[in-house]
């Protein structure tokens, strides 16, 4: 699945989750999107990709490995350990139906080296992404307009004001209704 969408489950999971503080949210949309570290893979060739990309960043030692430096990080320490858990999994099941036929998840590498497939994969760029992507960022937007923040509010909390007020003030379904008068 495509990084932004993985970006945005990330966020509109950690915006489910009250009393957290902006800097957890942005630990968990990045829990979200880590595993796809490993598609660095590619600065060191085609060959490297195909056969490190769902395997150093898509399994269990990986998740557990994520989930404690995020406690250690974050405010809210054991909640932000097990939706880091829940999240990267997440990011795994995505991987395994929107990355294609034929692109396994090395769950348990480096202990096994079986990749889990499934029949039932979608093509990389397809209807189905496409749709998750888009009801992703339709619930980014009703964050924004509904809570006040964005994905920018932990690193540049200035633009992540400006940007709410543009939202709230242009967007159709953010402004108030005018009362008829009777």
């Amino acid at each position: 699945m495509h990084l932004q969408t993985h970006l945005m489950s990330g966020w509109c999971v950690a915006n489910c989750l009250p009393l957290l503080a902006p800097r957890d949210r942005l630990l968990l949309m990045l829990a979200a999107t880590l595993p796809d570290l490993d598609g660095l893979s590619l600065l060191f060739g085609q060959e490297a990709y195909w056969h490190y990309h769902h395997r150093l960043g898509h399994n269990v030692p990986f998740a557990l490995l994520l989930a404690g430096v995020f406690a250690v990080l974050a405010t809210r320490r054991a909640t932000v350990a097990v939706v880091t858990l829940a999240l990267v999994h997440l990011h795994f099941l995505m991987d395994l139906y929107g990355s294609g036929t034929g692109w396994g998840i090395y769950y348990l590498w480096p202990m096994s080296s079986h990749p889990y497939t499934t029949p039932a994969a979608w093509e990389f760029y397809s209807w189905q992404n496409i749709t998750a992507a888009a009801l992703l960022l339709a619930w980014t937007l009703a964050i924004a307009v509904r809570l006040g923040r964005t994905p920018l509010e932990a690193v540049m909390p200035r633009l992540d004001r400006q940007l709410v007020g543009w939202l709230r003030q242009h967007l159709p379904f953010a402004r108030p209704k005018p009362v008829a008068a009777l």
